[in-house]
């Protein structure tokens, strides 16, 4: 190996390898250092961090015995390097070539070579794969080259006149460090170190420890050289095949064995109109190998068992495991690797959570653009172009291979969202249909004609006090005609169908996800054992501190007290010692867990800030009112007519962009509450706080999203009061009404305006823009935090850990889900007022998938494989509401739209039984003369000529005797209304109950696969076990048919005595052909 001056390496081709050392010191050192040397200017050699591929293996790497004490040197970075000291040497040769030849790997080779193509993905030695990467950041103390030692402490000296600890074929002479004598030389190299950092000192104990114990567990490592005086390093993770198959056996991971079966084939009619429709979808379908093939043969799964390795395919033992197995079993170690000499942790992500570690991620499939040939796309390069493009937005998703690349977790989470976006098809036909019937029947539909017509001279009350006057009811003709669109009688068909299609939706997923579980091989998934979240560790490891120095506070305290308690009780206290120390036992420190107790703080702050959210969304929503009525009063007083005119429009409009921008405000908010809340819950588990974590997200975050919605469909106009006796707030506004037209136009306008702002700002603009602007910020933030770099690092090529850590961190798949529920949520829950809210949906999820592909592809790090078999408490949230959206709509219609008021009086009140006089029967009548003193109109045109004026409610008329009170039209009306949540409400839960049991969960043919894998499988397993016995049988009787031709043996040498037993052997033994040059060892018994 030459060594160029700046610490490069080449390989030398025709080098003979040098004689293998027996020397233990360079045995215990090989595995940690196995570094280049660089040269200084002066040409004098200088001890410098781990080499740019240095590779640890795991029967070496916990022999890494920090033996610096033997040498009594400090080091530079906590990395010390025997070259500086053994190279020179004639007496280390031997130990400098066996640390070279055993530790030596390739320098990579240029990306543009074959193999140089693979180096972002394999170690230095491009065979081994990498698995796992660990990223932490160092900060090495600062070093230089000083001519005279004098006047600082001596750290490294390097021109080889420094003896070496160690023995053996050395035969170094061993000198302690106040022996050496260090000579005033102008070419004697000084490295002059500052004073070390403990926290940076500390972390790289804790990170040597780790990685120490990670190498017991099996895995390789492989590091970089450290550059530069701060900045990032990375250590990489491969796993060899017998961790593989030692953790895929203890995670039980099902693997396809090598016995199959063909799928049975739908004949007849339904097998052709299969036939048709696959080849009518075939232009929709992704060009994807497994796609593509359609196969009829369906492999055997079986769990992993290194015992019958036999029965499953193993062609190459490098690629029977795919990329995100092998990143799911190394994270798996990752996470129960634990850290007791340093520090009491359990696993990576107490680790990252403590600064000892930045991040720890799988690779990614090399670069996501394409550059060769189709066939020779990785899986990155095929869901990037077959997935992640927006030109493929009419195809389907490849969700096998989504799932095979990154895990089931977030295979299911897609294939839930592309369930939801075809089911949202149909319903956007209906919900268009609907909405042409309102616009086609307009023209012809009687109340809003009525309205219009300005015969009808319909005379109005005051819009507000004093400053409004009368008006007429057909200048509100346009809101009339607006309101038709989507209050009519198709509303309640599509308010029923709707229900109905949540019901089928929930069905239809429950038989897909059936369907992905049997394909996946999930059927038989167990719930893993999760390991405590790094919080709950650290909590629990205050309580135990606490508890031990309460103890020997006590224990102290007691001592005095005791010895006189012994001399007065004697026997008797000693018993009462022992009974009380039996009944007072602590819990062992392996069984000690948190209780209510410690817990409770958490609960009382969760519920007082829960609470607190609650007021203040309450309070936004009660603000942007205050906004209405105060802009409509302050409107109603301008001179100009035109203002006048437009109050309605432009409060509604304006109210409705004001309530947007607080709910997208609030939500980033809430989030973070959330957050923060469930922290201090101190879940014990990853799961249990990600559940916590969705339950109070979606309370906080559907309170604020459908509060203003709410408030305009169940409680605007409820309580405005009537003239003469209005409600007023702050004594001096009123409360503001429904439009002439009802307040479900009002209801469309802001269920529209938010449900699209939400979806086009929040949903698309902040998803795309934000990671963005993270990763710029992150990049120009490491660009000034980190040193000038030499011109040989910046030409250097990224790898692909280099790339990868560019970008973004997986964060999980809550806000994923959160969006759809909040958007499923608008086209359920008020579809009533708003037909057309699944085709938004619909036009949204078409770019939300393409959208969320590109970022998992091409901007977010590849997260690990998590097995799921369903897609957890969002099922149970969606199913929630379902049912809710039944008695949403049921109000809705009941009570915002007039639909009701409209049946009462066509079979109740109208002669003709029609909708003739609609309108007139919804007016009261109010005298004038009754209105308060200074709430009358200033000035009117209408002064001489009104005396009765009109308003919305059905009261008594001035000239009854029970004037201003409820008549009984209004009483009618609201029995009506009762009766018709009733009915609809017990309709639709039968209907969906009814489709709930139509449709099975199961679908059939899965369910008779299943059954005909279980017997296979049974089949494949006693037949072995009948193999078995025959082949021990047959042993046996071998035994016997040779132990009567030899019997006379043992006379003949002359030897008395019985034969001895055989001891019986193993099947293993027999079914493993040993090799010609191999002695098989048989365990003493």
């Amino acid at each position: 190996m030459v060594l160029s001056r700046q610490g490069s390496r080449e390989l030398v081709p025709d080098a003979p390898p040098p004689p293998r050392d027996t020397d233990p010191s360079a045995r215990s050192l090989s595995p940690l250092l196995t570094g280049a040397t660089p040269a200084s200017p002066d040409g004098v050699m200088v001890a410098t961090a781990m080499s740019e591929s240095s590779s640890i293996h795991s029967e070496r790497f916990s022999g890494m015995p920090r033996q610096m004490s033997d040498v009594e040197l400090d080091t530079v970075n906590g990395v010390f390097d025997p070259s500086d000291y053994l190279e020179e040497r004639p007496e280390s040769k031997n130990i400098m070539a066996q640390m070279r030849r055993d530790d030596r790997t390739p320098a990579p080779k240029s990306l543009d070579s074959p193999q140089g193509s693979r180096s972002g993905l394999y170690f230095g030695d491009g065979k081994r794969k990498v698995d796992y990467v660990l990223v932490y950041h160092y900060r090495r103390r600062r070093a230089s080259l000083r001519g005279s030692p004098g006047h600082h402490r001596l750290s490294i000296i390097s021109n080889g006149s420094f003896p070496v600890s160690g023995g053996g074929g050395g035969g170094g002479a061993k000198k302690d460090a106040q022996d050496v004598r260090v000579e005033q030389q102008q070419d004697v190299a000084v490295v002059d170190v500052g004073a070390a950092d403990p926290a940076e000192e500390e972390k790289l104990q804790i990170r040597e420890e780790f990685e120490a114990n990670l190498a017991d567990a099996g895995l390789e490592i492989e590091r970089d050289k450290e550059h530069k005086v701060h900045g990032v390093g990375f250590v990489r993770l491969h796993a060899p095949w017998q961790v593989l198959s030692r953790e895929a056996e203890f995670l039980k991971i099902k693997l396809p064995t090598k016995k199959s079966y063909e799928l049975k084939e739908v004949k007849g009619f339904s097998g052709k109109m299969n036939a048709m429709w696959r080849k009518l979808n075939q232009p929709f379908q992704p060009k994807v190998p497994q796609m593509l093939s359609q196969s009829r043969t369906k492999f055997l799964s079986h769990s992993f068992s290194r015992d019958k390795l036999h029965l499953y395919n193993i062609k190459q033992k490098d690629t029977f495991f795919d990329n995100a197995t092998r990143s799911r079993i190394v994270y798996e170690i990752l996470r129960r690797t634990s850290c007791t000499r340093t520090c009491q942790s359990m696993g990576i992500t107490t680790l990252i959570a403590n600064g000892v570690y930045d991040s720890a991620f799988p690779l990614h499939d090399g670069d996501f653009k394409s550059t060769g040939k189709e066939e020779e796309r990785n899986d990155r390069q095929l869901l990037h172009d077959e997935w992640a493009r927006y030109g493929a937005f009419y195809k389907y998703q490849p969700i096998d291979l989504i799932r095979k690349y990154f895990g089931e977790k977030i295979g299911l989470y897609f294939a839930w969202l592309g369930v939801y976006t075809q089911l949202l098809i149909p319903a956007s036909l209906v919900g268009i249909i609907v909405f042409f019937y309102g616009c086609a029947t307009v023209d012809t539909n009687v109340p809003s004609l009525e309205m219009c017509d300005e015969r009808q001279n319909f005379t109005m009350c005051p819009l507000c006090d004093g400053a409004c006057d009368y008006w007429h009811l057909s200048t509100a003709c346009s809101t009339a005609r607006a309101s038709h669109l989507f209050d009519n009688p198709a509303t309640v068909f599509f308010a029923i169908f709707m229900s109905l299609w949540a019901a089928m939706f929930m069905e239809h997923w429950k038989r897909r996800q059936m369907s992905l579980t049997y394909s996946w091989d999930l059927s038989g998934l167990e719930d893993e054992e999760e390991h405590p979240r790094p919080k709950y560790e650290s909590i629990l490891l205050k309580k135990r501190e606490k508890k031990k120095i309460k103890k020997i506070k006590k224990k102290k305290k007691n001592e005095p007290s005791k010895s006189a308690e012994e001399r007065v009780d004697g026997g008797k206290g000693k018993w009462r010692q022992r009974i009380m120390s039996v009944l007072g036992r602590e819990m062992p420190p392996g069984q000690e867990k948190l209780t209510w107790r410690d817990r409770l703080p958490g609960y009382i702050i969760n519920i007082s800030s829960i609470l607190f959210m609650f007021s203040l969304t309450f309070s936004a929503v009660f603000g942007v009112i205050i906004y209405r009525i105060t802009t409509s009063a302050l409107m109603a007083m301008s001179t100009d007519p035109e203002t006048k005119s437009n109050v309605r429009v432009t409060v509604t409009a304006t109210a409705v962009i004001i309530n947007l921008v607080v709910i997208l405000i609030l939500d980033e908010i809430y989030g973070a509450v959330a957050v923060w809340l469930t922290e201090l819950e101190i879940p014990k588990t990853e799961t249990e706080f990600e559940e916590r974590l969705i339950l109070k997200a979606f309370l906080l975050k559907f309170m604020n999203a459908y509060a203003p919605i709410f408030y305009v469909a169940f409680f605007k106009g409820r309580f405005a009061g009537r003239p003469g006796d209005y409600v007023y707030i702050f004594n001096g506004f009123r409360m503001e009404e429904c439009a002439p037209g009802g307040c479900l136009i009002e209801l469309c306008i802001q269920l529209s305006i938010i449900m699209l702002g939400k979806q086009l700002i929040q949903n698309n603009i902040f998803e795309i823009g934000i990671p963005k602007l993270k990763k710029l910020y992150r990049t120009l933030k490491e660009k000034g935090a980190a040193p000038e770099e030499s011109d040989d690092q910046l030409a250097k090529t990224p790898q692909q850990w280099d790339l990868d850590y560019d970008l973004e961190p997986f964060e999980g798949l809550t806000p994923e889900y959160m969006e759809m529920i909040i958007q499923f949520g608008f086209v359920s829950l008020f579809v009533a007022s708003f037909p057309l809210a699944p085709l938004f949906a619909l036009l949204n999820n078409v770019i939300e998938i393409r959208l969320d592909a590109k970022k998992f592809v091409t901007e977010l790090r590849r997260p690990n494989a998590v097995r799921a078999r369903d897609i957890g408490i969002w099922y149970n949230i969606l199913s929630g509401m379902g049912k809710f959206s039944v008695i949403i709509n049921a109000f809705v219609i009941s009570f915002t739209s007039d639909f009701i008021p409209r049946l009462v009086y066509q079979y109740m009140y109208s002669e003709t039984g029609t909708m003739y006089g609609f309108i007139d029967h919804t007016l009261s009548y109010f005298n004038v003369t009754n209105f308060k003193p200074g709430t009358a109109p200033i000035s009117s045109q209408y002064d001489k000529e009104v005396t009765v004026c009109r308003y919305k409610d059905y009261r008594e008329p001035p000239w009854s005797p029970l004037a201003y009170q409820f008549s009984k039209q209004y009483w009618a009306v609201l029995a009506a209304r009762l009766a018709f949540i009733i009915l609809f409400q017990n309709l639709v839960m039968l209907l969906s109950t009814l489709v709930d049991w139509v449709i099975p969960d199961v679908p059939k043919d899965i369910s008779e696969q299943l059954k005909k894998e279980k017997t296979l499988l049974v089949d494949v397993f006693l037949r072995e076990e009948k193999d078995k016995l025959q082949l021990i049988q047959s042993l046996f009787l071998k035994d016997k048919d040779g132990a009567s031709t030899p019997a006379a043996l043992p006379a003949q040498e002359g030897e008395a005595g019985p034969r001895a037993r055989c001891r019986a052997a193993s099947f293993s033994q027999f079914t493993r052909q040993p090799s010609p040059g191999q002695t098989v060892k048989h365990t003493e018994v």
